[in-house]
């Protein structure tokens, strides 16, 4: 049981961070916004380095690409919640009936896990020449996100969870 009850607990951290994220990203829009446009602009990567032709100007696109992320850690934090409330109220059933409960968050987990891989990492961080810059630098929080999220996901999914059977009570 406290295995199932530790999936359920750290698929709802998951929740939790992805909610407070996304909160944050909506309750603060200029502030994160303005790391969102640097990142397009590759304003602050090495001078004269040889990736500038990938930067984009055009400012609606840096709003596109902000809502998409906002979007993204939202559906994930949507996708966990639900998740991990499924584990909760699946914590006493049969293991088939358990497994089958982790679909929304291996799908959240999943989520979580892509939108802070490819997003930051990949198109920010490498695309876009995040890692250049001493000021808008978001690889190593992606990083560390993306691991957690991914550290979670393999435990949830690992076939570790099956009750005990219940002994026999009569005294021989």
């Amino acid at each position: 049981m406290i295995i199932r009850l530790s999936k359920a607990a750290m698929v709802l951290a998951m929740a939790f961070f992805a909610t407070l994220v996304a909160f944050g990203n909506i309750t603060d829009y200029a502030t994160n916004f303005a790391f969102v446009h640097h990142v397009f602009l590759m304003d602050t990567t090495f001078p004269g380095n040889g990736i500038m032709y990938r930067s984009i100007q055009q400012e609606w696109v840096h709003h596109a690409g902000y809502i998409s992320i906002i979007a993204l850690e939202s559906t994930t934090a949507i996708l966990c919640w639900i998740g991990g409330i499924k584990l909760l109220k699946a914590r006493n059933a049969k293991p088939a009936v358990f497994r089958a409960s982790k679909a929304w968050a291996i799908g959240g987990l999943t989520l979580g896990f892509l939108t802070w891989q490819v997003a930051f990492m990949s198109v920010g961080g490498e695309w876009f020449g995040m890692w250049m810059s001493k000021q808008w630098n978001g690889v190593p929080d992606a990083f560390r996100f993306f691991i957690t999220l991914l550290i979670v996901l393999i435990y949830l999914t690992m076939d570790n969870d099956a009750l005990p059977e219940p002994q026999d009570t009569v005294a021989r």
